[in-house]
């Protein structure tokens, strides 16, 4: 494990999880306060949990046809205040998880893109030193050639 290489982003990305649960209560409480967060944002998603929870508890106990009564609106406010706190720091997290992802890809990208034009330099290193060879192997023929010639020519 190196010890120099800290994972500032990590760091960072816990950062911000932890300061979206007060964002989260603030919101909470803004919802709370506010007529239209009340009738449209809070209460029907509340009302839709409640009715399927009491409906899912219903159905395990074995009451198949009773009928459930709605929240009361502080309940149901209450109720959707929380879903939506609850929901803000899942997306929180769920962005964190995807920029880590995707910063992750970029950083392997970027690896293979340098592995590939390393190993590009290489063969082309490998082609030039091949026709250096090539070319001294020709010399080295024709040296070979005229010691032949010069110890095969008849000494005057």
């Amino acid at each position: 494990m190196v010890v120099g290489a800290f994972p500032i982003a990590k760091l960072l990305y816990l950062g911000v999880r932890q300061l979206s649960r007060p964002l989260a209560a603030r919101i909470k409480a803004g919802a709370r306060a506010s007529p239209f967060f009340r009738a449209y944002v809070c209460g029907p998603p509340a009302q839709l949990y409640h009715w399927v929870e009491m409906r899912t508890k219903m159905r395990i106990m074995g009451f198949q046809g009773a009928t459930i009564k709605p929240l009361n609106e502080e309940a149901a406010v209450e109720l959707g205040a929380e879903l939506l706190g609850e929901a803000i720091v899942f997306s929180v997290g769920g962005l964190c998880i995807f920029l880590e992802y995707a910063r992750q890809a970029s950083n392997n990208r970027k690896k293979e893109e340098e592995q590939s034009s390393a190993m590009l330099a290489l063969q082309q290193q490998v082609a030039e030193l091949g026709l250096a060879l090539e070319t001294l192997d020709t010399q080295l023929r024709e040296v070979n050639r005229l010691v032949l010639d010069i110890s095969a020519s008849p000494k005057k």
